[in-house]
């Protein structure tokens, strides 16, 4: 097993770097996310910061533990173990004779990319915040008010979760998030098949007995346990909620080390759920968590 670590560097603004492989190296010419090599003993986090001082010449101030992929290529199996790295000292400039490019998510990309590298896309283009409505609470005019006050920020991805509502105002609802959510740029996901959705959000119950994930759209998934985590990425899903991390009626939250150890070595991007508000996203990105998942916080 050949282990690396493999950087995310992205600004504020949302743009990432890539770097080109020099040539001598194997796959020279393909484009990767910069890293290298973990040498035996040394922490994924300590040979993050080496590699990226020794090939672009900054230092990392913060970083925070992402996915982790895995990969066969001829030459050997490759573990990468991927952190967000968004703030750093220096400018990046390549040190090794490779060529860098910064990269905008919904822009013409680099190619060709690394076959290891090029599912990691996917999972950088998801937002750190995935809100989920709340109608049933605040009635679904002012849900829809508030929606679109959200989507006026920016909001871009929305889970339809309306348990309590009958079946045909949770039909009409959902129509309605859609139509609005679309006119934003925003992607929705449903708990059933609605036309026009985006994806499918299940709950970890049927997660277990899923035997296959939808293919041409969104699937994620509500998870507890590792075992379910696991399940989610046995199925390929593209991203899963963990909780409670913090507060639930009637559960025993995980905590932040809780969440850590079931998320670590995750290959699907996690989002932190259960009490959890805006304040809390440096925590969970120390945990492992790709951003939040919030009900009552993402419509205050």
């Amino acid at each position: 097993m050949i282990e690396v670590a493999a950087a995310a560097i992205q600004r504020p603004d949302g743009r990432f770097l890539l770097a080109q492989r020099p040539p001598g190296k194997v796959y020279a010419g393909y484009w990767e996310f910069p890293g290298g090599k973990i040498e035996p003993g040394e922490p994924a986090e300590r040979a993050l910061a080496r590699e990226l001082h020794e090939e672009l010449g900054i230092d990392v101030r913060a970083c925070y533990p992402w996915i982790t992929r895995e990969y066969v290529y001829p030459h050997g199996h490759v573990r990468l173990y991927f952190f967000r790295v968004l703030e750093w000292s220096g400018e990046p400039h390549p040190r090794e004779d490779q060529a860098i490019a910064w990269q905008a998510i919904d822009a013409a990309m680099a190619a060709p990319m690394l076959p290891a590298n090029a599912p990691v896309l996917a999972s950088l283009a998801l937002p750190q915040e995935y809100a989920i409505t709340d109608a049933a609470r605040l009635g679904t005019a002012e849900m829809l008010a508030r929606l679109e006050r959200r989507l006026e920020q920016g909001l871009k991805l929305v889970q339809v979760r309306e348990p309590d509502l009958d079946a045909r105002s949770r039909e009409l609802f959902t129509g309605q998030v859609v139509g609005l959510a679309h006119r934003y740029g925003c992607k929705v996901l449903v708990k059933q098949a609605y036309t026009g959705a985006d994806g499918l959000h299940y709950t970890a119950a049927e997660l277990m007995r899923l035997e296959r994930r939808p293919k041409g759209m969104l699937a994620a998934a509500s998870c507890h346990t590792r075992g379910e985590l696991e399940r989610a990425m046995a199925l390929e899903l593209d991203f899963a909620l963990l909780g409670p991390a913090l507060e639930k009626h009637g559960a025993a939250p995980l905590g932040w080390g809780g969440f850590a150890a079931i998320a670590r070595g995750s290959s699907i991007p996690v989002y932190a759920i259960g009490g959890v508000t805006p304040a809390d996203m440096q925590s969970a990105w120390r945990a492992g968590a790709h951003g939040l998942a919030m009900i009552r916080a993402s419509w205050r």
